[in-house]
């Protein structure tokens, strides 16, 4: 028996979707198969999504070859067309125990070669859970998927849907469940996290959630959330920040840029001042608090003056782990049919220096920490993340998944040494 082989592109949704199409797949009694769960955030994606088809169709010339996520979503012909492929499924099939006992029969006849429904029509979100994906010390929990807003980059909505949330209750019972297992550290994940509640009764909002979940798993050492739209952000969640030490002093924010005009042009909800604001309240809140943002280098119509107010939005926000993305035009979105799309030179440039501002910021971070005590949890034997998510180094081997007190001693490239 050849259990099958997965391959991730993308986000860390998308890992914790392939963790459940493992369960799912083992239950159908799928063998002798290759999945490649496909990211569809840029062109660039697409195309390592079918290079990674390509290789693994001849590595394994044997197997069937099953594409899925979000590329398999937003484009099923491009990947049906392709000689090494079997099977395109979408992003809610995937998630359904039918589709694998579909696949696990013989095939040949069994199965339409694409199935992919409108996602659209989607309301809820899959009930597949996992108890313990990540670490032996860190677990994801999927609380909400898909997105209600059209930035005119994006093609994720169209490969995710609408904004759909888990309910309170059953994303706490998760929680009790993984801190029973052992997990010191449990991270809300989602598409749209802020958005998190907005189809569900009485419309609660992400803060409300992250205080119920602290208040019923007393238990939980450290709760932390994942990439977060500032402008969203609800009073609970701010109250959360300043008064409880259970969540993690880390937020990556989805802020795009650093310029009121491009910003417009994205269709963000939010303008520069705004982020700025957030992220002064929050340090305020919580003296601690570090930030990882998302910026886009080389958006249509930016200019040199443009660009200037994202790199200084770097400091003006002072975010610590940037995500740098050049912009990658995508068939199917606004932004694409925008007149004056920069050089691709021009972009290369400017992301690269994103890239030398956020790594100049992170080396100030890691030199402040030099001294501190700091709460980290271990990972593997010799690396561990502090409450910030900085990687340290230890120099004597610790237990794997304990949270361990000690004093930073030093830093070597991007970790901190104790």
């Amino acid at each position: 028996m050849k259990p099958p082989v997965f391959s991730n592109h993308g986000c860390r949704l998308n890992a914790y979707e392939v963790e459940a199409m493992k369960d799912l797949a083992g239950q159908a009694g799928l063998e002798n198969a290759i999945v490649v769960n496909t990211c569809a955030v840029t062109a660039e994606a697409v195309r390592k999504g079918r290079q990674d088809i390509r290789k693994l169709r001849k590595a394994h010339p044997e197997a069937r070859l099953i594409v899925t996520g979000c590329a398999a979503q937003t484009e099923p012909d491009t990947f049906a067309k392709m000689d090494e492929v079997d099977a395109v499924i979408g992003n809610t099939e995937k998630m359904r125990p039918e589709t694998w006992l579909g696949l696990a029969a013989d095939f040949i006849g069994e199965t339409e070669t694409v199935q992919v429904d409108d996602i659209m029509s989607v309301t809820e979100t899959a009930g597949h859970l996992i108890d313990g994906f990540g670490t032996r010390s860190r677990a994801y929990v999927q609380v909400q998927n898909g997105c209600d807003h059209r930035c005119t980059f994006c093609i994720i909505p169209y490969g995710r849907g609408n904004s759909r949330s888990v309910p309170a209750g059953v994303v706490v019972d998760q929680i009790k469940r993984l801190v029973g297992k052992g997990f010191n550290e449990v991270v809300l994940t989602g598409v749209d996290l802020t958005s998190w509640g907005a189809d569900l009764p009485a419309t609660p909002k992400l803060g409300d959630l992250v205080m119920r979940i602290l208040r019923l798993v007393p238990d939980l050492p450290r709760l932390r959330i994942s990439s977060i739209d500032s402008i969203e952000v609800d009073e609970n969640l701010m109250q959360a920040i300043a008064t409880e030490p259970r969540l993690m002093p880390h937020l990556h924010l989805s802020l795009q840029h650093g310029d009121d005009m491009i910003l417009k042009r994205m269709k963000r909800r939010h303008l520069r001042d705004d982020a700025i604001r957030f992220t002064e309240e929050a340090k305020r809140l919580r003296s601690d608090m570090t930030f990882g943002a998302d910026i886009i280098a080389g958006f249509p119509t930016e200019t040199d003056i443009h660009f200037e107010n994202s790199l200084k939005l770097v400091k003006d926000c002072n975010l610590t782990w940037l995500h740098v993305f050049p912009y990658s035009k995508r068939d199917g979105t606004p932004a694409a049919k925008i007149p004056n799309q920069v050089n691709g030179t021009v972009i290369k440039t400017r992301a690269a220096q994103l890239r030398a501002a956020g790594d100049a910021q992170v080396q100030r971070h890691l030199q402040a920490q030099i001294g501190k005590t700091h709460r980290i949890l271990m990972e593997n034997p010799t690396m561990g993340r502090t409450e910030q998510f900085t990687e340290v180094t230890f120099t004597k081997p610790q237990t794997e998944g304990q949270i361990v007190t000690t004093v930073i001693l030093g830093q070597s490239g991007n970790q901190l040494i104790a």
